[in-house]
């Protein structure tokens, strides 16, 4: 069965791993289901890397044993390791050639469960897709049959309806898995029992009570190697697209009628049909887009965005990209969402700050100290936990108060350490469970949002986007923002 309230126990499965050879399989893929095999999640299984490189099944077996290595050290049990290592093998071939199908075909043993994973550049899910439809791997309506796809999820509104059609012809939506792998991580997933399995949120979780929300997502990174993808993305499309736009859906999200897939993911689609356009003219008021230029992260000199490589020597490519929207819902109607995301700024940091209202009656206005709002702050990275500010008096005989902090931490709440974010989706594909994906109609709901914004930036090319020192907190433009209602961005 499906649903967030379920045990996981994954059948028998074989994953077959399109683009074996890259960074995802090196860096997630592998060390993951490593972690799985090790703390007993899955026993009975085969994985197949599918890829272009020369590769035998030694020398894959011989490259997974480094890939984690260095993600466990070299203390890793190597008993343990050698088991694992026994359960893969590999099909050299490109994504076109349907002789590499055949010989998948013939390798895959008969188990309950098949996964597709599309480990690879956008521009091959279209061709991995058909083959695997036209050698009948997909077996469309077998919901044993199964098929992870990465993000970016088309370019556009247009690119992913093409997408969408395209995987519709040989799977169908039970059997589509599009990660997002912030969703697997422990706050992300915290964020539902913390607003419906508590009963002292939810009743203060509306327009009466907040003040207005901020997301962020900040990194210190520049776009390392991804200057030919960066060029047709930006900020925009390869952040607030997917990360950003699905915290806002669980921040704001109705309660759902159960926790099952799709109960779940109607609550999130709601969410995202009542966004407020930010089109036309209102992108001059509503967005603020930034460029880093050159200058230091922790300590080290960078370079500008338009000096990394594969980037136009013009480029007008957002690396920073800062939103205001609304919700034109009964219960948000009047309390602004502010996102942000940007590359090359002051600190890594993701998480999500609800400000309330201050007290409709300041009775301490003799004091020497005014009371600050309340905050929630909900840290996803680097450490994922919360974080609830409130006003107190400090002890003495003066009149003094300031704002204190309640904390919590997963990292020494529990007493153990949260599963990687790949582990938690990985075992969700294994089992059926599609709640932590994204539907079809959330894809092109999100995808509405910002292509009409997107052309709305094409119709007012002189919003932008400002420059910004790498190592800042972002241009300073985007303050204007928060201004209009009395608020500031925290403090990266």
């Amino acid at each position: 069965m499906q649903g967030l309230e379920f045990q996981k126990s994954p059948a028998p499965f074989t994953l077959v791993i399109f683009g074996a050879t890259g960074d995802l399989t090196k860096k997630k893929l592998i060390p993951s289901l490593f972690a799985l095999f090790r703390k007993g999640h899955i026993a009975t299984f085969s994985i197949i890397g599918f890829a272009r490189r020369s590769w035998t099944d030694e020398f894959f077996r011989e490259e997974a044993r480094k890939m984690i290595t260095d993600a466990f050290g070299e203390a890793v049990e190597q008993n343990l390791v050698g088991v694992f290592l026994k359960n893969l093998s590999y099909v050299s071939s490109t994504f076109e050639d349907p002789d590499g199908y055949s010989r998948l075909k013939k390798q895959i043993p008969l188990h309950a469960v098949t996964i597709f994973y599309l480990s690879t550049p956008p521009e091959a899910y279209i061709p991995i897709v058909e083959n695997l439809g036209t050698a009948n791997l997909s077996q469309k309506g077998n919901s044993a049959s199964r098929i992870i796809i990465e993000k970016p999820f088309g370019n556009d509104l247009n690119t992913a309806r093409n997408l969408n059609n395209i995987i519709l012809d040989h799977f169908t939506e039970q059997q589509i898995y599009r990660i997002d792998h912030y969703l697997g991580k422990e706050t992300v997933q915290n964020i539902m029992v913390m607003r419906f399995g508590n009963g002292v949120y939810e009743p203060i979780w509306n327009n009466r009570y907040i003040h207005h929300v901020q997301i962020t997502m900040s990194e210190t990174i520049g776009i390392e190697t991804r200057g030919n993808y960066y060029e047709q993305s930006g900020a925009l499309r390869d952040i607030v697209q997917n990360h950003l736009l699905q915290l806002l859906c669980l921040v704001a999200m109705e309660p759902p009628s159960d926790l099952s897939a799709d109960a779940v993911r109607n609550e999130k689609v709601k969410v995202l049909r009542a966004l407020r356009p930010i089109e036309n003219e209102l992108v001059k008021t509503e967005y603020v887009g930034g460029q880093y230029s050159a200058g230091i992260v922790g300590g080290v000199s960078v370079n500008g965005y338009r000096e990394e490589n594969n980037v136009a020597e013009n480029s007008p490519v957002e690396t920073y990209a800062a939103l205001r929207v609304f919700l034109d819902t009964w219960r948000w109607a009047g309390v602004p969402f502010f996102l942000r995301t940007g590359k090359r700024l002051s600190q890594r940091l993701t998480e999500i700050s609800v400000q309330f209202k201050k007290p409709p009656l300041n009775l301490f206005h003799n004091w020497s100290s005014m009371p600050n709002a309340n905050q929630l702050t909900l840290r996803i990275q680097p450490d994922e936990g919360m974080r609830f500010v409130f006003n107190s008096k400090i002890p003495g005989f003066h009149t003094y108060m300031r704002p204190v902090h309640m904390n919590f931490a997963y990292g020494s709440s529990f007493g153990e350490e949260s599963p990687e974010a790949y582990e938690r989706l990985l075992l969700d594909v294994m089992t059926g469970d599609s709640t932590l994906f994204t539907r079809t109609d959330e894809i092109e709901e999100s995808w509405k949002f910002i292509t009409l914004l997107h052309d709305g930036l094409e119709q007012n090319r002189d919003v932008g986007p400002f420059p910004y020192r790498a190592g800042s907190a972002g241009p300073g433009e985007a303050h204007v923002l928060l201004s209009a209602y009395n608020a500031k961005w925290r403090k990266l």
